[in-house]
């Protein structure tokens, strides 16, 4: 299956999980349920791929531990984020994190003009939010915390994807160690699933649409295609959250947000169409 299709699929089902936890917020916390996104999928995969069969080096282990971790603590503080903003919006901030990578790692005026569009989108999006009241604040701050971790998982996840164990089987890992070690933290917050089985059902929805799918799609199309490509495809985001946004939550972008979202969508863009730059494990691209 070509990239690009791959990658619709990875977006479409990661925000229809998302759009199915706003539905959970009122009975499990937004971390809590991030969490049981993560412990769920962690399960499923490694079911799946059966991790203790492989032997693995110290070092692989090391990176796909802490891949795992910053990939737990991204899905919360996103959880977090969209209990308090749009979605779409939530998304689009989010991708500070890929932009400042791309503007830190690449070459070039394409990076350096796609930066600034970005910052002006933000400014645009963020405004907006800001008249929203105090618990967009909250989700503000969530979502910065976010776009943080999707830096980091930017640079830890192309190392997971090309690791000798790595790929599906390196992601299944990581996610243990995400839900073992927020686990203490957020565990107590899911009691309610244990005891409705619509709950249940829904988280298991949720973790595979938005961990089990995506991710493990990602890691494939990690291993198949340059960073720039991927990161074109990474524009393919915002418009994918806004649309199940709109669908699911009736949360339709207006005005300046529609702006922002064109804005943020055109600076990944812009900084992914470097096609001389050559690709390289120190900027890997986005998952």
């Amino acid at each position: 299956m070509p990239a690009p299709l791959l990658f619709v699929v990875s977006g479409l089902t990661q925000y229809l999980g998302a759009a199915l936890a706003v539905g959970v917020f009122g009975t499990v916390a937004a971390a809590s349920v991030a969490w049981l996104r993560v412990a769920v999928a962690a399960v499923v995969l490694v079911l799946w791929q059966r991790p203790w069969r492989s032997r693995w080096r110290l070092a692989d282990l090391r990176t796909a531990a802490v891949f795992g971790v910053v990939l737990a603590v991204m899905n919360v503080a996103f959880y977090v984020a969209i209990d308090h903003l749009p979605l779409g919006t939530a998304v689009s901030l989010e991708f500070l994190g890929p932009v400042a990578v791309a503007a830190v790692t690449g070459r070039g005026w394409r990076d350096r003009v796609g930066i600034a569009v970005a910052a002006a989108g933000v400014v645009l999006l963020a405004g907006v939010s800001l008249d929203t009241g105090p618990d967009a604040v909250v989700g503000l701050v969530a979502i910065s915390v976010a776009a943080a971790c999707w830096a980091a998982y930017i640079l830890l996840g192309r190392r997971v994807a090309r690791a000798a164990n790595g790929g599906i089987r390196g992601l299944s890992v990581a996610m243990v160690a995400g839900a073992v070690v927020l686990g203490p933290l957020l565990a107590g917050g899911a009691g309610p699933v244990l005891h409705d089985g619509r709950l249940a059902a829904l988280v298991i929805a949720i973790a595979v649409c938005s961990s089990v799918v995506p991710y493990a799609l990602e890691q494939v199309v990690l291993r198949t295609v340059r960073p720039a490509t991927f990161a074109v495809l990474l524009a393919m985001l915002p418009a994918t959250a806004a649309v199940v946004g709109a669908v699911l939550l009736q949360q339709v972008p207006h005005g300046l947000e529609v702006v922002g979202l064109l804005l943020v969508s055109g600076a990944i863009v812009l900084t992914g169409l470097d096609r001389d730059a050559p690709p390289t494990d120190e900027a890997p691209p986005p998952a």
